[in-house]
Order: C-alpha cells, then sequence, then structure tokens
C-alpha cells in the first residue's frame, strides 16, 4: 500500500503526458460532438466517489445533470431504463464487475453513448463500451485502492474539461496549472504529519469524515480507506447532511476528519466547524488553510477541481499508518479481494 500510495505523483505525470491526455482528448471530442443531454455513472466501491467527483464535475463544468446509477435496477429487476439521449460512464479500476459491464451493455443497446474508464483496457466493461479511457496508474498491488482512485480522479478531470473546451485542446492556464500537480503531490506526500496523527486514533470506536461539493467524495473515500484497512467504522456525511441530525452523535470521543477546501464547498463548512466545537468534537482538518479550534493536515491551495487529487493523499497515508498502529495489515484486509464481482 505505501508503495502503490508513493507511485501516485508520478501517475499524475504519465497520465498528463501528450500520449494519454491526447487519448482522453479524442474521447472528449466524440462525447462533444455528440452532445448528450444528461450523464449517467455507474461504479462500486472507491470507484463510485470517483463517480461522484465525476458527477459534479459534470453538473458544475457542461451543466448537465448527472447522477449516478443503481446497477440493481438492471441486474436484480431487470429493468431497462430509456437511456437513449445519455452518456453512460462505467468507472472501474479493474473493469471485472459484471454487474457495471451488464449496466453499459444494456445502456449501449437503448442508444446510450458509453464509455468505460477503467485501469484494465482489455477488460470486459471495456468491451461493452463503446467509448474507453484507460487511466494508465498500472499494476496496483495492495488491496486497498490508492492510486488507481486518483487516476479516476484525473482521467475524469481531463475528460470533463475536455468535453468542455469542445475536445480540442485545454486552455494554456489549465495546462499550466495541472502540469504542476505530480509535485504538489509529491509535496503533499512528503508530509510526516498523518503517520504523527495515527497514534491518536488508536483506540477510536468510530469516527465521521465529512465535506462539501468536491470534498464530500474525499470524505467518503477518506471513510472507506479507514474501514478496509483499520476496521474502524468510519461513516461519511456531506457537511450539510451532517447538521441534519448525525451531528447530535459527535462528542470528545467521536473524531472528526473535516475535508475544507478554498473554494465554495470549503466556505460553506465555515458553518459546520463551530457547531463541532460546540459539541467539543476532537477534529482533524485536511486544507490549506488552518481553523481555529482544529489541528490542520496542510495541503497546497489549487482550484477546488484539483483539490482531491491532493487532499485524499494524506488521508491514505493516514489509512496506513493508523492500520500498522492498531497491529493491522493494511495490505490483506481480512475478507477482502482485489475484485469484487456483484450482479
Amino acid at each position: 500500500m505505501a508503495a502503490d500510495i508513493d507511485e501516485q505523483p508520478a501517475g499524475y505525470e504519465r497520465l498528463l503526458s501528450a500520449e494519454h491526455a491526447g487519448a482522453i482528448a479524442r474521447v472528449a471530442a466524440v462525447i462533444a460532438e455528440r452532445r448528450p443531454r444528461h450523464v449517467v455513472f455507474t461504479a462500486r466501491g472507491t470507484s463510485d466517489h470517483a463517480a461522484l467527483y465525476g458527477a459534479y464535475l459534470t453538473e458544475i463544468r457542461l451543466g448537465l445533470p448527472a447522477g449516478l446509477a443503481s446497477p440493481s435496477v438492471v441486474t436484480l429487476y431487470g429493468a431497462r431504463p430509456d437511456l437513449s439521449d445519455a452518456l453512460v460512464v462505467g468507472v472501474s479500476q479493474s473493469g471485472g464487475s459484471p454487474d457495471l459491464t451488464e449496466v453499459l451493455r444494456e445502456a449501449r443497446a437503448s442508444g446510450a453513448l458509453t464509455l468505460a474508464v477503467t485501469n484494465a483496457p482489455d477488460s470486459p466493461l471495456a468491451a461493452a463500451a463503446e467509448l474507453s479511457v484507460d487511466v494508465a496508474a498500472g499494476h496496483e498491488r495492495a488491496v486497498a485502492a490508492t492510486k488507481t482512485y486518483t487516476a479516476e480522479l484525473l482521467a475524469l478531470l481531463l475528460l470533463v474539461e475536455g468535453v468542455r473546451a469542445g475536445g480540442g485542446p485545454l486552455p494554456a492556464q489549465e495546462q499550466a496549472a495541472l502540469a504542476a500537480l505530480p509535485e504538489l503531490a509529491a509535496r503533499t506526500l512528503a508530509d510526516p504529519t498523518p503517520a504523527q496523527l495515527a497514534p491518536r486514533y488508536r483506540f477510536a470506536a468510530q469516527l465521521v469524515t465529512t465535506g462539501r461539493g468536491y470534498a464530500y467524495p474525499t470524505a467518503r473515500e477518506a471513510a472507506l480507506k479507514l474501514m478496509e484497512t483499520s476496521y474502524l467504522p468510519a461513516l461519511a456525511f456531506s457537511g450539510a447532511d451532517l447538521l441534519h441530525g448525525p451531528l447530535a452523535m459527535t462528542d470528545p470521543d467521536v473524531p472528526v476528519l473535516a475535508v475544507v477546501g478554498s473554494g465554495p464547498g470549503g466556505r460553506s463548512m465555515e458553518k459546520v466547524l463551530p457547531r463541532l466545537g460546540e459539541r467539543r468534537a476532537d477534529v482533524v482538518v485536511v486544507g490549506s488553510a488552518d481553523v481555529e479550534g482544529a489541528t490542520r493536515i496542510a495541503v497546497p491551495e489549487v482550484d477546488e477541481r484539483y483539490a482531491p487529487l491532493l487532499d485524499i493523499l494524506p488521508l491514505q497515508r493516514l489509512a496506513l499508518a493508523l492500520a500498522l498502529t492498531r497491529g493491522e495489515d493494511p495490505d490483506s484486509p481480512r475478507g477482502l479481494k482485489k475484485v469484487t464481482a456483484t450482479m
């Protein structure tokens, strides 16, 4: 897991290369030409959080309605939704889950434009889709996905911005900002703070993660990583939903990890954090600015769209360090395997 985490800056650089970014741009050009009226994502596990990020990007940057499909609608109930005006995107590291492949197959039969975003370009999912994007993360050794998750995020970012640009080159300013990501990721991973914080949660019985907007998928992915590697029950809530009831469970014995960026999503958390303070919750913030009353894991300040590519890195480090602190083996989580086949 440590090796996979460390490879992410190189993975960003590889995906931003002319070869891979150019391939994504060609897919974006086809999508822009077809002009779908809405976008449906289908995914499981870690990839579901990448898909949620893709949905935020789609609605905010392209102005198209977007949502996450429930594969069981097709695979268990036999329903065949009319997706003739949609772009249906399957997101999967392995591309091997039968239910996602079935969703794309049925969507394509109904007239949808289908796309597979996967780390396995020869997978059944990629074969079922009309279009395919290779996230080019390389072989992932650990069961808990890390580098494939961030590769999916970056691929979806390049795809959406490519569609927004009409399938041509991204604006020069955007290209320059993206080119800085590998170095920023390396700097973020070099920070020892996550490992230093791990003993703080050694005896925690449960934990809450939270964020809004682009940060919400990060909160959900962080919770999953903690559950996978440390078997620590972790509940993820958007900052807004946290105030609608779950806030009552927070107290000094329920730590909170809050992802607080510098854009609208982060600013909206300014109403949430004081309420956590009232509950005397133990709050650690992942963000680029200090928050009164909270410990901070520092990340560089970037455009809010890019922040998920950096914010998750120290949380992966924290999950790894906490698993080791609690005497667990993060490379072999009990009961899990790399590819989970669901129907």
